[in-house]
């Protein structure tokens, strides 16, 4: 099986513009194509993950990735998906991101002799002078066509900024810069990005005629990336600072059972016919699945020797052997008041709840345990004495844990 035949047999793929111009391309490793990460956080996280292992399958199959750093984009902020408007970063910000970006985006891709490369839309945009952008890019769009776009009609509804009106502008000479200067003949993205993605490949078939439309196109990655990677507590990073090896595991250890083929299919690179054969497997053999899941996107991100920790430690705990090495909280003298921490300040301090509020609901609910014993009083206080002796487990639900510790 090709390439391109293996990316829709995964489900990878939602729309396709000039199909037989990217199967083609793809299938012969001639294609030269970018995807537009945006340094809003200091790490990666799980909803880029599909296109980091996107980027990497293509690479394999002899393909060229461009890697887009938005330096220039960030400081706009992407409305889709948004109903209010995104944090306005600082530059000094959104360089720290870029530069941790970068090293994240280096274990998955290999940039070595131009096999791929790392552009930064900064280089371009930031030193735009305003008129004539206008003149030059501006004059090509309509905007009553823009108004309808999906990506703003989230935004509409509480009053789009211009400032997030020109996103899409932005996104589409980034095509067109890409597409002169480095031989950028498609790109993927989000279905969120379909509006945003389509404006590039018009902008340049407009600018440079008809002879460029064989060579622009635009393909389209699932959604499923926008609806991963979030959990109660925030989004799984891919800084093991962030989201611990364990806590990754422990994540896709615990998708439903409906997602856990799927998400095998569209993010491991284990064979299709090893995945096929899985899809009579129901039961206790979903538990396997997951931990196959688990086991093969934890190698991905953390390594093999972090992936087997995490592994290890999940079958101690959850088969009753002994406390594994799961995720740790330290405290120090400051988070105690008179010797004592309560149990709503301990929750948000171990990171198993985003407030005090979700805390007082998680107790009140019966979901939180202390070494395996229900604590149901709102009030209850610990002293160190009382952390520093056993192992001390805080568990919220069944599956998330911090051990807790005094330094």
């Amino acid at each position: 099986m090709q390439i391109y035949e293996e990316l829709k047999a995964r489900g990878l793929l939602a729309q396709v513009t000039d199909e037989e111009q990217v199967r083609e391309l793809i299938n012969s490793g001639k294609a030269t194509f970018y995807i537009g990460f945006d340094p809003t956080a200091d790490s990666l996280h799980v909803g880029h993950f599909m296109a980091l292992c996107l980027m990497k399958r293509l690479q394999m199959a002899g393909n060229k990735p461009i890697a887009l750093l938005g330096g220039g984009t960030g400081m706009i902020g992407d409305p889709s998906g948004r109903q209010d408007l995104r944090k306005v970063l600082t530059k000094e910000t959104i360089q720290h991101n870029i530069d941790c970006f970068k090293v994240q985006m280096s274990r998955f891709i290999d940039f070595s002799d131009d096999k791929a490369i790392m552009v930064n839309n900064a280089d371009w945009l930031l030193d735009l002078n305003y008129i004539d952008f206008l003149r030059e890019v501006g004059a090509h769009f309509s905007v009553n066509r823009m108004l309808t776009a999906e990506c703003y009609k989230q935004r509409m509804e509480k009053g789009l900024t211009f400032l997030e009106f020109n996103y899409m502008i932005m996104q589409a000479y980034d095509f067109f810069r890409l597409y002169q200067d480095y031989g950028c003949n498609f790109q993927f993205g989000g279905d969120d990005q379909w509006s945003n993605m389509l404006a590039g490949t018009e902008l340049i078939r407009r600018k440079l005629g008809k002879d460029a439309h064989a060579m622009t196109i635009t393909l389209l990655l699932n959604s499923e990336g926008k609806k991963m990677g979030k959990t109660a507590s925030g989004a799984v990073w891919l800084d093991p600072a962030k989201t611990s090896p364990y806590e990754f595991y422990q994540y896709w250890r615990n998708v439903a059972d409906s997602d856990v083929l799927k998400c095998i299919r569209m993010l491991t690179f284990l064979p299709l016919e090893e995945i096929d054969a899985m899809d009579k497997w129901e039961g206790a053999e979903l538990n396997k699945a997951k931990e196959i899941l688990a086991f093969e996107l934890t190698k991905l991100v953390h390594g093999e020797e972090e992936a087997q920790k995490a592994q290890d430690a999940a079958r101690a705990l959850f088969g009753g052997g002994a406390k594994a090495e799961i995720p740790t909280t330290v405290l120090h003298d400051d988070d105690f008041e008179n010797g004592e921490i309560g149990m709503i300040a301990l929750l948000v301090k171990a990171g198993l709840v985003t407030s005090n509020g979700e805390a007082r609901r998680a107790i009140s609910q019966n979901g939180v345990a202390v070494n395996d014993a229900k604590v149901t009083d709102v009030f209850a206080k610990f002293t160190k004495d009382d952390i520093t002796g056993e192992d001390f487990i805080v568990r919220r639900g069944k599956k998330n844990f911090r051990k807790i510790v005094v330094e």
